[in-house]
């Protein structure tokens, strides 16, 4: 009876395993609107789709979230020059988040201060999940999140830690952690 139920919720972790690898989130419509645009650091691409959604103006503002407070604002301006103007106008830089929990919680303060009722979250395709609960579990019911993956090519490992990442959350959640 035991073998056959471990059996089972390894079964259950194989299927959901390869649905979370296969059926990774996709990139929003260019033309989506939002009150503003959230980014993740961490990764290839992300800061580039955000400066993007904000210079065609498909968003209002943007927070850059989980900055290191080491980089100054002028210097990340100077990486992306496409978008030094952006940088006076509409972008702001949060300071405060070292992991998805917490740049769910920055975000969640952001957009509360600013009284936004939609948001897109943009993040890399095999992080957009567990970004999006994170971000859900934070935000108010009534703001719309929009997500908006940044395609990339993760490795087996990735996807593996980060499903096991998700599931754990996914499970915190439930138990109301």
């Amino acid at each position: 009876m035991i073998l056959r139920f471990v059996s089972f919720l390894i079964l259950l972790w194989i299927i959901g395993f390869a649905w979370f690898a296969i059926d990774l989130p996709r990139p929003a419509p260019d033309d989506a609107q939002t009150g503003s645009v959230v980014v993740l650091t961490g990764g290839a691409g992300r800061i580039d789709r955000a400066l993007d959604i904000v210079g065609s103006k498909a968003a209002d503002r943007l927070l850059i979230s989980g900055v290191d407070r080491d980089v100054k604002p002028k210097e990340l301006a100077a990486e992306y020059e496409h978008a030094g103007d952006l940088f006076d106008c509409c972008i702001d830089l949060g300071f405060q988040a070292v992991d998805t929990r917490s740049n769910a919680l920055e975000i969640a303060r952001w957009a509360s201060r600013r009284g936004d009722k939609s948001v897109r979250l943009v993040t890399s395709d095999w992080h957009m999940r567990r970004a999006r609960l994170e971000l859900e579990r934070a935000m108010p019911p009534e703001v719309e999140i929009l997500s908006d993956a940044v395609h990339t090519q993760p490795s087996l490992g990735t996807l593996f830690i980060e499903y096991n990442k998700y599931l754990m959350r996914r499970l915190a959640a439930l138990a109301g952690v």
